[in-house]
């Protein structure tokens, strides 16, 4: 299948056009994780957990979603 051929199916929604790509291998660019272990104070802790069981994510998620946000943040200091 020709890219021009690829995109009419994709612009006409005739058909699922990822039924034509690899999947298995995708990869998202920047994406390496490593672990890192932090020390916090108990309350810290348990206001973390409290966050993430009334948004219904994990402490661990809260934080990422914290810090993406802030590193994303302009004003970052």
């Amino acid at each position: 299948m020709t890219a021009l051929e690829l995109d009419k199916k994709f612009d006409d929604n005739h058909d699922d056009i990822l039924e034509y790509f690899d999947l298995s291998n995708i990869k998202k660019p920047n994406y390496t994780s490593t672990k890192l272990d932090i020390d916090m104070p108990v309350w810290m802790i348990n206001s973390l957990k409290k966050e993430a069981k009334h948004i219904g994510i994990t402490v661990q998620a809260v934080i990422k979603m914290w810090l993406a946000q802030r590193l994303a943040d302009k004003t970052t200091i």
